[in-house]
């Protein structure tokens, strides 16, 4: 199996972003990816992402345990099999909860990439964890950033998340859901069900990138935010089935389905990037971003074998 070492190793954050703009811009569109399956267990979920490409095919077998990091264990595991698309022959087994850590910053630094302000001072991260850190690092391959402000529940953990930060080589401090108010890019990966911050206060000049969840009755944006925004979602429709933040809105009347922006439509032009409203991009995780980003890595591996 290919560790999750060696997957960084071969794919960092920039190449990821890049994999995943390239794939869009030529051709691939999310609206035919295969819908994935999230079946309940007793102590979690397990989720089921399969998906075609010309070359490869992929499935990622994950699980969600909620109760693992008591046990010192984490709340996200897997494996991701990358198949040959011709015999489907097994090629490669992933990490998988490697390749979702590189895969999810990675396409939100692609979207950001389109939707962020040029100039990005201020990012403010809600989350002390693995995504949030991940983003934290495809963000800065995408922009130059000044200060980060780490919004988490924990405080001590918050802490020491923005000293790491910090040691990395970019100030990083603990703040509050208020200090919004000042950052042209906002990035969402928690586990809260309920939203994380007053969307009133989010400047028109603004990015916001929301990630954690991928239930239905669960958001952590609010719809005074999502009313005045400019939405793009990797596809409307999974976007209504599971996207809560999306989900919840539409149900309260402040957007239209028809409003959904797909990010196909803004990586080719297609739909121009509003200046005047905040850009949301609400995430919900699709299963041809992990065989883009497997893909990747088993190519890179190649390379450096040949």
């Amino acid at each position: 199996m290919v560790t999750a070492e060696k997957i960084f190793e071969r794919v960092d954050y920039g190449a990821a972003v890049r994999a995943v703009q390239n794939a869009l811009a030529t051709g691939l569109d999310p609206v035919r990816d295969l819908a994935r399956q999230v079946l309940a267990v007793a102590n979690g979920q397990l989720l089921l992402m399969p998906t075609e490409a010309s070359d490869f095919v992929g499935i990622k077998v994950a699980s969600v345990a909620p109760g693992n990091p008591a046990l010192g264990r984490e709340r996200i595991q897997g494996v991701y099999l990358l198949l040959d698309a011709l015999t489907l022959t097994p090629i490669t087994l992933f990490d998988g909860a490697a390749i979702t850590t590189l895969r999810t910053p990675a396409v939100s630094a692609a979207a950001a990439d389109y939707l962020a302000p040029a100039a990005v001072e201020h990012l403010v991260v809600f989350g002390s964890g693995p995504q949030a850190w991940g983003h934290i690092e495809a963000m800065r391959a995408i922009r130059s950033i000044d200060r980060v402000t780490i919004v988490a529940r924990d405080q001590p953990r918050a802490e020491l998340f923005a000293a790491r930060v910090t040691a990395s080589g970019l100030p990083a401090q603990v703040g509050t859901a208020a200090d919004v108010a000042t950052a042209q890019l906002i990035v969402c990966a928690t586990t809260a069900r309920t939203p994380l911050f007053d969307g009133s206060l989010v400047h028109a000049d603004c990015c916001v990138v929301a990630v954690g969840s991928h239930e239905t009755d669960a958001r952590e944006l609010d719809s005074a935010l999502l009313a005045r925004a400019q939405v793009v979602v990797e596809d409307p429709a999974t976007a209504q089935r599971e996207a809560g933040d999306v989900i919840i809105a539409v149900a309260e009347g402040v957007i239209a389905p028809h409003e959904l922006v797909p990010l196909l439509d803004i990586v080719t032009g297609t739909v121009a990037v509003t200046a005047e409203t905040p850009r949301v991009f609400k995430s919900t995780g699709m299963s041809w971003e992990d065989l883009v980003i497997a893909t990747a890595v088993y190519r890179a591996g190649a390379r450096s074998e040949a």
